[in-house]
């Protein structure tokens, strides 16, 4: 599915990568809405707010009528990631998953196809495997001489089941240590907690190293900047939104209704 003649100037990835590491260790939080296909990445690259796109696997997934969790292939999943690193101006990260049984490979692929950073799930399972995986998807971006964000995520708090909170948060702690030990840029942990937590897992794994997903309790985006987190994204949430905003124009024309006024040609 990969395109047969792709463009990626590897100059400019390089240069794209270098900005989004650099966002990362920015003082400002990095805001990151998540997209799913070019036109939705199109939209948001064209507000003055965005500085960078991350994909969201769930949603990318759901386009193409296959359920999370590795199940749509690896290169239908990088083919559309990458259609939108070279769509847009903005550096762009993509939602690899657990790295599809070879982290190394899939950061390499990836970065042939524009893509400058990306989330890698450790999907709990014992910590010197989730450290080897790290470390390949390190190395696999340090040989291809391109800067890399890498998101390492811990489902510390995902796949809790029911442990005590404080065990979640020391287990995030180590393992997101171990990660940044084998060069990852930040500590994806997502969860959805309050501020003590977050300021937790920030005195613990380090100031503008922590990466959270915008949860109903999480706190605001400006409360974040001021604990310390390097970034926030939204995961699938943003395509439910506009799913949602479908399916309540559909219920009121099947009701009688008429298209709203001031509907923006935004494709």
């Amino acid at each position: 599915m990969t395109d047969p003649n792709p463009t990626t100037d590897r100059t400019a990835t390089a240069e794209r990568g270098a900005l989004l590491r650099e966002l990362h260790e920015a003082h400002e939080l990095l805001q990151v809405v998540n997209v799913w296909d070019v036109v939705s990445a199109r939209v948001v690259a064209a507000l003055p707010g965005t500085r960078a796109l991350a994909t969201a696997s769930h949603s990318i997934a759901a386009t193409f009528g296959y359920p999370d969790g590795e199940r749509i292939p690896r290169e239908l999943m990088l083919d559309m990631a990458g259609r939108i690193a070279r769509d847009v101006d903005v550096p762009v990260s993509a939602d690899l998953e657990a790295g599809y049984g070879d982290a190394g490979e899939t950061i390499r692929l990836a970065i042939a196809e524009g893509i400058v950073g990306a989330n890698l799930e450790d999907e709990l399972k014992p910590l010197p495997d989730a450290v080897a995986a790290v470390r390949a998807a390190v190395a696999a971006a340090d040989a291809e001489g391109v800067p890399f964000a890498l998101n390492a995520r811990t489902d510390a708090f995902l796949r809790a089941n029911g442990r005590p909170l404080a065990e979640s948060v020391a287990d995030a702690i180590e393992r997101g240590r171990a990660f940044l030990d084998e060069g990852a840029t930040c500590v994806f942990v997502p969860g959805n907690f309050e501020d003590a937590i977050v300021e937790d897992l920030v005195a613990g794994i380090g100031v503008r190293k922590v990466s959270v997903i915008g949860l109903p309790a999480l706190p605001t985006p400006g409360r974040l900047q001021e604990l310390g987190v390097a970034r926030v994204s939204y995961g699938p949430t943003t395509q439910r939104v506009a799913l949602g905003a479908l399916e309540d124009l559909a219920t009121s024309l099947y009701g009688g209704g008429v298209l709203p006024s001031g509907i923006r040609p935004l494709n």
